[in-house]
């Protein structure tokens, strides 16, 4: 049987790679649309300052595109090295979208942007502008089909269990696609994406201003981000709400309190304990009428009733006092979850001031008077990052102690493995999340010093051959 540590390493060694991962994620997809926009207005224009823009935003894009997918790759080898159980149990469902995103998406993405940097002087203009175009859909293509993946785990629907395989079975992939649940998250996280590149671009090209480098260059950056992180703002505010209604069945907006939820969670075991014994029955007795009857009236509730194999390897022997444990530990802890949320809205409200008034004053073409906006923007960098991982952490932890929800706990879903195992491979991708982010870190911290002298285009302060930008 698995022990409460190795379920827990578990949880901690996925959690510690996405969180790592997740560093890098919002940059990509906020950076991708930034480099269309500023692209698109050195077509339009054929002003060299916006190529130069596009060349200089898309290098630092280049360095987080590359160290994102590292840390992606070892995310999906865990669902077969720590999460096997998991894997059988619903493989068929989850892996479809995961293996759409590889065929598709990241293939799309990952041989466009190659074209996006090496294209240049290779393809004529609107030639590139396309595939740069390409390259930002084919990472926000990569975050719907992700998405589609984990807002299944949030509302399961187009799929069933089946007693005869004893896993659950896709019935309707435009179901899984079009799950309501996954539409709102994928809105909600890109647009927080969205709002993450705008950050980026704004703070950085704030302290190009109030250094005085690179003025001409950082103002139009500054327009640029203040606009497109204005309306990512208002999306992520909006779309947040209804990312959150999205996954309760409740259509009158009134959500439930904690007595309500403990008692509805054990009414469904007490119905799960009958699904799990009637499944029970037809696995090891000839097939009846009744027998599977008793399991299609109650194998709604059947995760329910799997609850309790954390407390009893006799579902059918609980008692009510493990009934009442159950239905206690179904609830996710309140402090953690209201903190988190609360914190995750008070930035994104922030953020949202923040784009209005740098909107506002590059309008009245003023921010570059605003010393304090300017260090506002630059203090702002980081907040970003710290929103999304609140929000990543309200989805994942408020699920628990689902995987599946309602359909699969969380302690039934690992693998069979040492603890010994696990806190090895733990202290390794530790180890070398940590180096990637220092390298991301260090590169990051030197192109944005540099800032465009690092082009060698001439035009720049820094460069030998330095003439002003037109």
């Amino acid at each position: 049987m698995v022990t409460e540590e190795v379920v827990d390493l578990s949880r901690l060694q996925f959690a510690a790679t996405a969180f790592y991962h997740f560093l890098f994620v919002p940059l990509t997809l906020g950076l991708s649309f930034l480099l269309a926009i500023m692209e698109t207005t050195y077509v339009m224009t054929g002003k060299e300052i916006y190529r130069d823009m596009t060349k200089f935003w898309g290098k630092l894009f280049g360095i987080n595109f590359a160290l994102g997918v590292t840390t992606g790759i070892t995310m999906e080898f865990q669902f077969g090295t720590n999460w096997a159980y998991y894997s059988h149990y619903v493989g068929d469902i989850f892996g479809a979208p995961l293996a759409i995103e590889g065929l598709m998406a990241f293939f799309l993405e990952s041989t466009f942007i190659g074209l996006f940097f090496f294209g240049w002087e290779k393809l004529s203009k609107r030639q590139h502008l396309t595939i740069t175009n390409l390259t930002a859909i084919g990472s926000n293509l990569s975050a719907v089909w992700i998405l589609i993946a984990n807002g299944w785990m949030q509302n399961p629907i187009g799929a069933e269990f089946s007693w005869v395989t004893m896993r659950m079975e896709m019935t309707s992939f435009w179901d899984l696609v079009f799950n309501p649940a996954a539409q709102a998250k994928f809105v909600h996280t890109v647009s927080a994406g969205y709002v993450t590149g705008a950050m980026f671009v704004l703070g950085i090209s704030s302290w190009y201003l109030l250094k005085g480098k690179h003025v001409e260059f950082a103002k139009r950056s500054f327009r640029i981000a203040a606009a497109f992180g204005f309306a990512s703002a208002l999306s992520v505010i909006v779309l947040g709400d209804e990312s959150g209604y999205a996954v309760t069945d409740s259509t009158d907006k009134v959500l439930p309190g904690i007595d309500q939820l403990e008692a509805q969670a054990a009414e469904r075991i007490r119905r799960g304990i009958v699904a799990v014994q009637a499944l029970e029955s037809l696995r090891v007795k000839t097939v009846s009428e009744e027998t599977r009857a008793a399991f299609e009236a109650h194998k709604a509730d059947l995760g329910y009733g799997q609850l309790l194999r954390k407390y009893t390897a006799d579902v059918g022997a609980a008692t009510p006092e493990m009934i009442a444990r159950a239905a206690r530990d179904s609830i996710p802890k309140v402090a953690p979850m209201f903190w988190t949320f609360r914190i995750m809205v008070a930035l994104g409200f922030s953020f949202a001031l923040l784009f209005a008034l740098s909107f506002w004053y590059s309008a009245k073409n003023t921010f570059t008077e605003k010393r304090w906006l300017l260090r506002w923007a630059v203090w702002f960098i980081p907040l970003p990052w710290i929103a999304s991982e609140m929000g990543w952490f309200v989805a994942e932890y408020g699920r628990q102690p689902w995987t599946i929800y309602g359909i699969l706990p969380t302690h039934l879903s690992t693998s069979t493995i040492s603890a010994t195992s696990l806190y090895g491979s733990l202290a390794g991708f530790l180890f070398f999340y940590t180096g990637l982010l220092v390298v991301e870190m260090y590169l990051m911290f030197k192109y944005a010093r540099l800032g465009p002298a690092s082009l060698g285009t001439g035009r720049y302060e820094g460069e030998a051959d330095y003439q002003p930008a037109r």
